[in-house]
């Protein structure tokens, strides 16, 4: 683990270090939540890129480090650059430190949100995967499909070689799942970390650095300090009117409000069997699905830098770098504060072309990362840039972009089985299913598009709230809600929230600054401003707290299952290629080993066809006439026999007996079939 552990603060230092290349005069906390993710998408690319063809082995993470290595030592050759980065580093710590030790209003404020926030995000993403002497459970609902399979994904580069990678629970094909966050756990697994220290170590580092860039993007946008803290919160308990489902469960249990909180339901977002669709940010997108953990807060470097470079400033603040004033007009003044001189080279002055170009790199960076944060970075930014029309800057991120995603593209669908035909159909509505699509979109997202509406139609003193520049920063924001509402996206639906979702985080900014200024304007207009707060979050809210504070646990693996499993590590080869029930929870996932089918629903998410390899694998399983020939012509090494088997299909004993028994764990049994 300690190894891991360093390995992860190479990578954090040597992205924050990188920020140096684009970034003249930005605080270090938000280069260090920049850092923290530029960081592990390079660990995760560059080790992938060497593992290809090393394997993930000690050469191949050694010269992985190696690489990580050349900005600290570009930034250490450098006196100026060195000078400031130290120099932010003191200012940094003493701050935090006057903060404590001399509290002031607005640097406590900042420590106590972050605080809080840590230990919110510590809460929920500890209880992710939960290893008890029983098995492995997890603590969240949502996560009961997908811990697995990322698990699968994680033990295939880390036990089972697989390189190139195959999906790993569909094997023979190529694997087309973003899985660039799931290899970065596994060269922690590689380097000591158990599964779920892997895990939680590089979740929580991601989420409170995509809690610090969101807070960075909403100050660049707004210049107002109440609006940029309201953001992050709009976005991480995002939600409807599922809170209004409370009032049904406290009526309903004998201690009312209070044993109603004490016993959350799963969750007040999404709801199974009903038109309850709009899923929290935490619980359903950042917590199951970890390629999205590291998409989005890469996303919002690349709009942080799309923003700064098309303004007319030389360079940007930051709000933990400056001290920043409004009057009650809304008018801002800026002071630099004093601290510790650097010594700036006139020459190192950010252009436009250069930060475009960083932009540019790590938008490079999505396709294996997240593929539906690559492509709407790349629509909306051609939008925007048909409002900008600074074409030279524009230019140069597209051309930068797409020479770093276009092989990982052309690598990814290449000779690939995915039926592409089933993403991509009419459907109107998103997921509403025979409901009315206004009532559906107003119970799921309460107040908060009438608020954005109302946001942009807010004027004053001859001056509009938004901007005009806002509002066409925004504007191309809107094909990310308008596009998933006409067609799908995806063979499954509801997966249209991960394009969905960029317009949410789009909008929250304006809902934040109307919020603010509505707590400016007195005592009655701050009950407001709290009241309308807590309509949109506190269905996300209860979502979370249902996480964390609850201490319901769902079982995946036994211990049984968990002792099996390292059984068929010890005896089989990496590359062994296994039958097993197609169940999404299978212990062979927990090995590393080649799966012939896993779980129908994951398989039909990623746009394959598995119909006849399902009949396929219960006529093995039943012991047809042919089913020795469908072992030979599958090549299958193994086959396990247990109780998921014997649940989901009829087993033939007679036909296995015939097999040698390689080994057995309670009701878990692996027979040798391969000569």
């Amino acid at each position: 683990m300690i190894i891991s552990l360093a390995l992860a603060s190479l990578a954090i230092a040597s992205g924050t270090v990188a920020t140096y290349l684009y970034e003249e005069r930005t605080a270090f906390a938000p280069r260090l939540c920049a850092g923290t993710c530029i960081g592990f998408a390079a660990l995760g690319l560059v080790g992938f890129i060497l593992s290809s063809f090393l394997g993930l082995t000690p050469l191949s993470i050694l010269l992985t480090v190696l690489v990580l290595v050349i900005p600290t030592a570009f930034i250490w050759r450098n006196p100026t650059r060195r000078k400031q980065l130290r120099s932010q580093v003191e200012e940094t710590t003493s701050s935090i430190r006057r903060a404590l030790m001399h509290p002031t209003r607005a640097p406590l404020g900042y420590v106590v949100f972050y605080l809080l926030t840590a230990v919110v995000l510590w809460k929920v993403f500890s209880r992710a995967m939960i290893e008890l002497p029983e098995g492995i459970y997890t603590g969240a609902l949502n996560n009961f499909g997908d811990l697995p399979f990322h698990l699968s994904v994680i033990t295939g580069f880390a036990f089972g070689n697989n390189f190139p990678p195959e999906d790993p629970t569909y094997a023979g094909v190529r694997f087309t799942y973003p899985f660039l966050t799931d290899f970065v756990s596994a060269i922690f697994v590689r380097c000591g970390a158990s599964l779920r220290d892997s895990m939680f170590s590089e979740n929580f580092l991601l989420a409170i650095a995509f809690v610090g860039l969101l807070h960075r993007w909403a100050w660049e946008l707004l210049r107002d300090r109440l609006a940029a803290v309201i953001t992050p919160l709009l976005v991480l308990f995002n939600g409807g009117l599922g809170w209004i489902l409370l009032g049904n469960q406290a009526k309903e249990n004998e201690n009312g409000l209070f044993g109603a909180l004490e016993n959350l339901a799963p969750s007040f977002t999404v709801i199974p069997q009903t038109t309850w669709r709009w899923g929290n940010a935490i619980s359903s997108l950042l917590l199951p699905q970890r390629g999205i953990l590291l998409g989005l807060p890469l996303a919002i470097i690349v709009f942080t830098q799309w923003w700064i470079a098309l303004s007319n400033e030389a360079d940007s603040g930051s709000d933990l770098g400056d001290s920043t004033a409004a009057n009650e007009d809304g008018v801002k003044s800026k002071k630099r504060k004093k601290g510790p001189s650097v010594a700036f080279d006139p020459f190192s002055q950010v252009a436009p072309t250069h930060r475009m170009i960083a932009a540019g790199v790590i938008a490079g960076f999505l396709p294996l990362v997240h593929a539906h944060s690559f492509v709407v970075v790349m629509v909306v930014g051609a939008l925007i840039a048909l409002f900008e029309q600074r074409w030279r800057e524009w230019l140069t991120f597209f051309l930068v972009a797409s020479v770093i995603a276009l092989p990982q593209m052309y690598w990814s669908t290449h000779g690939s089985a995915v039926d592409a035909k089933s993403f991509f159909a009419w459907q109107l509505g998103w997921d509403r299913g025979q409901e009315n699509t206004l009532w559906f979109w107003f119970k799921n997202s309460g107040l908060f598009i009438p608020l954005t509406v109302a946001a942009i139609l807010w004027r004053s003193k001859e001056q509009y709230l938004v901007p005009r520049r806002l509002l066409l920063f925004f504007l191309p924001f809107t094909v990310c809600f308008i596009v998933p509402n006409i067609m799908k996206l995806a063979p499954w639906i509801w997966d249209n929230i991960k394009v969905l979702f960029y317009w949410w985080m789009a909008s929250a900014p304006l809902v934040a600054i109307l919020l603010a200024r509505l707590w400016q304007h007195g005592k009655w207009s701050r009950v407001l401003a709290a009241m309308l707060f807590v309509s949109v979050t506190l269905a996300g809210a209860l979502d979370v707290g249902s996480i964390a504070f609850r201490q319901v646990q769902y079982q995946i693996f036994n211990r049984d299952g968990i002792e099996f499993a390292e059984m068929v590590k010890d005896k089989t080869g990496p590359r062994s290629l296994i039958v097993h029930a197609p169940v999404h929870n299978t212990p062979v996932f927990l090995t590393g080993r080649r799966s012939l089918m896993g779980y129908p629903g994951h398989i039909w998410t990623h746009g394959l066809e598995f119909g006849q390899r399902q009949e396929d694998i219960k006529r093995i399983y039943a012991g047809t006439p042919d089913a020795a020939q469908l072992i030979s012509n599958y090549k299958i090494d193994y086959v396990v026999v247990g109780r998921l088997e014997r649940d989901a299909m009829n087993v033939n004993d007679r036909f296995f007996s015939s097999f040698p028994k390689v080994g057995e764990v309670g009701d878990h049994s692996l027979y040798k079939t391969a000569p």
